[in-house]
């Protein structure tokens, strides 16, 4: 008796086969637009290592996400450049700090956008660490979560959608919750950077957001790109804190971390598509090695694939005009 013929190519013969089996969807609606806000006038200030990114005055900030919001983007996450640094970083949670005065101005603006804001301390410390210092230069933890929990609330005061934690300090995601609960803003959900990895990706961000550490690394507090146990562990910790989401980051040398974070839990997984992979997509597209457009939306797709239900990505802006 002959048997039939595998033949797996049967539904990969049209685009509407394709459409119709087709396992993982992509969307606008998935994507988030970082956006670097500077105190300034009319300016905006090209980043050498990120081609189409620029760090933004309040009012090309409040521009472009104007062009966001119409393409359909239904969020951006800010980050600040404050125009003086201290050793605390008390422009955090300056209630007239840049992305204070830029989330209202937003806001104001486009009241539908979903306004994100990073908290943490490294664009504001003298020093680029992601919190106080002790004498012997290490990080302290508990005084850090203090000034974290001060940025959040003054962030969320200023109209911010959700507050976004990425210092990786213990022990912030409670705290902040605490804080926010505290002061009349349960509402306000946290995104928290759960599994942030010490990975060489972020440099062009840091140029960005002149967020250098002065001396040292970052090691001691961001996690080893080595474990993928202890991502899942700091993700359910986060959920167990209050966190209504969970982000990986980077994003694609991470695909597994963001799948096993997404099995292990059950609220929304985000995924950092980082500085550094942005800048090597728009480099080999500049030499004619890659199509952009393909490599952007197929690796946005893989990213969804592994799991995640949200991407804040550079390539947000491009990627709604292509997807549309």
């Amino acid at each position: 008796m002959a048997f039939p013929q595998t033949r797996l190519r049967r539904l990969r013969k049209t685009g509407v086969l394709r459409d119709l089996v087709r396992e993982t969807d992509l969307s606008v609606a998935h994507l988030v637009q970082p956006l670097f806000v500077e105190h300034g006038l009319d300016r905006r200030t090209p980043i050498e290592s990120m081609p189409g990114i620029d760090r933004l005055s309040i009012n090309h900030a409040v521009e472009e996400a104007g062009e966001l919001h119409a393409l359909g983007v239904p969020a951006v996450l800010l980050f600040g450049i404050p125009a003086a640094k201290d050793d605390e970083g008390s422009g955090a949670w300056d209630d007239e700090g840049v992305v204070q005065l830029a989330t209202r101005a937003i806001k104001e603006a486009h009241p539908d956008l979903l306004v994100m804001t990073d908290v943490c301390l490294c664009e504001y410390t003298s020093h680029g660490h992601c919190g106080r210092l002790r004498p012997d230069g290490s990080v302290d933890n508990d005084s850090s979560v203090e000034l974290l929990a001060r940025t959040a609330v003054s962030q969320a005061r200023a109209g911010s959608d959700a507050v976004a934690p990425s210092d990786m300090m213990d022990g912030r995601v409670g705290a902040i919750r605490a804080a926010l609960d505290d002061d009349g803003l349960a509402d306000t959900p946290i995104v928290a950077y759960s599994a942030k990895f010490a990975s060489a990706f972020y440099g062009p961000f840091r140029e960005a957001a002149d967020s250098t550490p002065a001396f040292g690394d970052r090691r001691a507090y961001q996690m080893d790109p080595a474990n993928v146990r202890e991502a899942v562990r700091e993700a359910l910790l986060d959920v167990e804190e209050g966190a209504d989401v969970v982000m990986v980051k980077p994003a694609l040398p991470y695909l597994d971390v963001i799948r096993a974070v997404r099995e292990a839990t059950r609220v929304p997984v985000a995924a950092y598509n980082v500085s550094g992979e942005y800048a090597m997509v728009k480099a080999a597209a500049a030499r004619g090695w890659l199509d952009e457009r393909a490599t952007v939306l197929e690796s946005l797709l893989a990213i969804r694939r592994a799991g995640a239900d949200l991407i804040f990505t550079y390539h947000a802006k491009e990627a709604a005009g292509w997807l549309r």
